[in-house]
């Protein structure tokens, strides 16, 4: 008898110890509330994220558009110093995707390859580019006197929400429309708003 009462609480002593049975079998897995509960708060988030991330993206390619516009008209005023002809109303002239590039008036290595690329009915960045010069006959006897720079959103709301410009003067400006602002000349320079 003593030996049964010994053995009955050393199993009791255990099971306090090491539980088994029933407690263990609840403890399995989520309830189905609880995974409700984890989505509703993982779908809050993303709606207030995603709102956030679209406009950071389309902030960056907004600078980026920029960025591209200042080095094209920079390239513009460095070919017409270099060459005499004015400025040029082609990328081809201002760029190449050739490696090594060798200068000349009709390649004069100016633009990076991407750039160059992205201007030939690419896109960078979201945004399309556009280039004409006018004023004369792009040579020396007769240089190209104005020169239009356009940077354009490829999607209004999506890759961008403005559209830029520079002129001959170097002004970038820019339209809240996003709408392609013009290559004739006088076109950038109608826009009253300007990048400071």
């Amino acid at each position: 008898m003593v030996g049964l009462r010994v053995a009955t609480q050393v199993c009791a002593l255990w099971h306090q110890t090491y539980p088994m049975g029933d407690q263990m079998e609840k403890q399995k897995g989520f309830s189905l509330i609880e995974l409700l509960i984890v989505v509703a708060i993982i779908l809050i988030i993303a709606a207030i994220a995603i709102p956030n991330l679209l406009r950071a993206k389309i902030s960056a390619n907004e600078s980026s558009a920029v960025a591209a516009t200042r080095t094209i008209y920079t390239a513009e005023v460095s070919y017409s110093s270099t060459y005499g002809t004015g400025f040029t109303g082609t990328y081809a002239a201002l760029g190449s995707a050739a490696t090594p590039c060798t200068a000349s008036s009709t390649n004069a290595c100016l633009l990076d390859p991407i750039l160059t690329t992205a201007t030939a009915g690419g896109s960078k960045s979201g945004y399309s580019y556009a280039l004409a010069a006018a004023g004369g006959a792009g040579t020396t006897a007769s240089p190209n006197t104005t020169v239009e720079v356009n940077s354009t959103p490829v999607t209004v709301g999506t890759t961008g929400q403005r559209a830029f410009c520079a002129d001959e003067s170097g002004v970038i400006r820019y339209n809240t429309t996003g709408g392609a602002v013009g290559t004739a000349t006088g076109s950038c320079a109608a826009i009253a708003l300007i990048i400071q």
